[in-house]
């Protein structure tokens, strides 16, 4: 979500400003899953043409969708509720037309989102595709066409024709969980020094770092008993990453950050997550930031 991708861009970036996730240089759109994704605006087109279903009912269903709410729109933008209603349709019903890379949407986490239309992309679905499992086997690998297919929310035999159309780039591996892929020129990176990062990192909810599903979950956290704790049924804790590691899980609730780690931590390494916690750039908070450690 929005206020979610101000916190990942955080993690990442320097001096992030609570006002980043509105630079012009991002859009935001239904990506996989119809989640509302904060992107770069270069990469709309990976996000929603990568996703258009194939030539058929889906297909014409999406292009139909974005045509008529092209029309009725007609330069406008409003919320999904009034464009839906005033067409006669679910307003749920306009996100089928995000994948045709004509639709755009501003969304804060509280109000409905506004939505308008956007000239189409001039790269093509397939090479879309394949550009959004590149991107998807360099954030995510080692991983699988399943894998893939499932985090984009697309049909299997679309996520294997994709993988199968980048067989001569990719590198087959062998993982704890079974055999899966690499990008070619990720091998050198994946046998590098292991990197650790910063000293500590708060990952919001959904972050692409623990965005995984099935046995890719086990790679990044073995301990089952600790998957349930990040994983969990209803809405995901946060991620707090300590040396490069998931250390435990934290949420927040207005100025109030809660932590829980799953080992003991040294002082400097509370010290830093502590430190982390307070320079989260949440907009409009009223008071400073206050951590609570659950034991």
């Amino acid at each position: 979500m929005p206020r979610a991708a101000l916190l990942s861009i955080h993690a990442r970036v320097q001096n992030t400003r609570p006002d980043a996730w509105e630079d012009p240089s991002l859009v935001q759109l239904w990506g996989p899953r119809f989640s509302a994704y904060v992107v770069a605006a270069e990469d709309v087109a990976l996000f929603s043409l990568g996703r258009l279903p194939d030539e058929g009912a889906g297909r014409r269903r999406a292009h139909d969708m974005a045509a008529r709410l092209h029309a009725y729109l007609d330069g406008r933008t409003m919320t999904y509720s009034q464009a839906g209603h005033g067409m006669g349709e679910k307003p749920n019903q306009l996100r089928y037309a995000a994948s045709t890379g004509t639709v755009l949407i501003r969304w804060e986490g509280a109000r409905q989102p506004t939505i308008w239309t956007i000239p189409a992309p001039e790269i093509d679905a397939w090479n879309a595709r394949l550009e959004l499992a590149r991107r998807y086997l360099h954030f995510f690998g080692p991983t699988t066409a399943d894998a893939f297919s499932q985090w984009a929310g697309i049909k299997p035999p679309r996520g294997n024709a994709a993988f199968d159309a980048l067989a001569e780039s990719l590198t087959p591996v062998r993982t704890p969980t079974g055999d899966a892929w690499i990008l070619a020129d990720d091998e050198p990176a994946f046998r590098a020094a292991k990197r650790t990062g910063g000293p500590a990192r708060l990952l919001p909810s959904g972050d692409t770092y623990f965005l995984l599903q099935g046995p890719d979950r086990e790679l990044l956290v073995p301990d089952p008993t600790l998957r349930n704790l990040l994983w969990t049924s209803r809405v995901w804790p946060g991620a707090v990453l300590v040396g490069g590691e998931i250390a435990g899980t934290w949420r927040r609730a207005e100025s109030k950050v809660a932590i829980e780690s799953w080992r003991k931590l040294s002082p400097k390494e509370q010290a830093a997550v502590d430190a982390e916690a307070r320079s989260l750039p949440i907009p409009g908070l009223r008071i400073p930031i206050s951590v609570q450690w659950i034991p």
